[in-house]
């Protein structure tokens, strides 16, 4: 080998050694990066923000006094409803309080202009899908987040936002609830989940916004009837039908049981879930949620339903794979 060409040689390895050595100190300073934005955390309520679509967005997070930035805590997500906020929807679920109880992150999106827009393509050319998927990873840099313990709820406008997540983000979201939600009928035949979803539906039979019969094919937005969205899910996590089982719903302040039917799937493909509550006459609102309408909380009490304990005992039944988990 001649001069000239050992000099070339020893001119590429120096500088294929100094670009390994320039992405490990890129790499070994955006991980110090991480490690100092989450051990700079303000434990309680807070407010956050990140720019997502040219657009800055918001949101409430809650952070537990157990938390500690070298222990990956579950993240729960929660999505208000129309003309709503992340600071309203945490006001009347009182996910607050829970999270604190039992160890986990609770955060409460804004909506641009208190809606939500579930494709890109619409009058508001806004993809809060996206916005989802990016605050997550958001979430991720600020927090050290389970990523085998994400998982989504929402009210109304949330709770069908939340079962347009299942869609596309099932191999980041390990369980889902919808609190007055259903899934929209143009979804029925595009939502096609890599994995499993499990989901839990509480819906009221006489709730005059989101309809549990359905909506007409011709209505702007319609939705599909709850009985329906229910077998959409048994049929995806190919439940078997003989483990369908109505349930007496066991309230906690010893109310008559018959107020709430229960319909559980299990057995279903990757130990996933289906479950119902079916509220019988029970309206537009966040079962057993603070309210200043005093017939709400009679009906409540009389109830005797948290649907935020509800939901989390749920989600706690339900983890990613580490297969089925991104990036891990």
């Amino acid at each position: 080998m001649n001069l000239h060409l050992s000099y070339q040689l020893l001119k590429r390895i120096f500088t294929c050694f100094t670009l390994i050595s320039l992405v490990t100190a890129c790499e070994s300073i955006q991980a110090e990066q991480i490690t100092n934005q989450q051990s700079q955390v303000v434990f309680g309520a807070s407010n956050g923000e990140l720019t997502e679509q040219g657009a800055v967005r918001t949101y409430y997070i809650y952070t537990p006094k157990s938390y500690s930035p070298s222990r990956p805590m579950p993240l729960v997500l929660v999505f208000h409803g129309d003309d709503g906020s992340g600071r309203s929807i945490s006001n009347v679920s009182r996910f607050n309080e829970l999270a604190e109880q039992k160890g986990f992150i609770v955060v409460y999106p804004d909506g641009i202009d208190h809606k939500w827009s579930l494709r890109k393509n619409g009058k508001r050319k806004i993809d809060d899908i996206s916005f989802v998927k990016n605050l997550i990873n958001h979430l991720e840099q600020v927090r050290n987040i389970d990523k085998r313990r994400i998982y989504a709820s929402g009210f109304s406008k949330g709770g069908i936002l939340t079962q347009a997540l299942t869609c596309q983000l099932s191999d980041q979201i390990a369980a889902f609830a919808s609190v007055a939600g259903s899934l929209p009928m143009r979804l029925e035949q595009t939502c096609q989940p890599h994995l499993p979803v499990s989901i839990l539906m509480i819906n009221g039979t006489n709730d005059q916004s989101v309809h549990y019969q359905g909506d007409e094919k011709t209505q702007k937005g319609a939705l599909i009837s709850i009985p329906k969205v229910v077998n959409f899910w048994r049929v995806h996590n190919q439940c078997p039908t003989y483990t369908a089982k109505d349930v007496a719903f066991t309230p906690e302040n010893g109310s008559s049981s018959d107020k709430v039917k229960t319909y559980s799937y299990s057995g279903c493909n990757a130990g996933s879930e289906v479950l119902q509550l079916a509220v019988v006459n029970g309206g537009h609102l966040w079962y057993g949620g603070t309210s200043s309408d005093k017939n709400v909380n009679k009906f409540n009490n009389n109830l005797g339903l948290d649907s935020t304990q509800t939901i989390w005992n749920f989600f706690e039944r339900h983890t990613l794979t580490p297969v089925q988990a991104k990036d891990i």
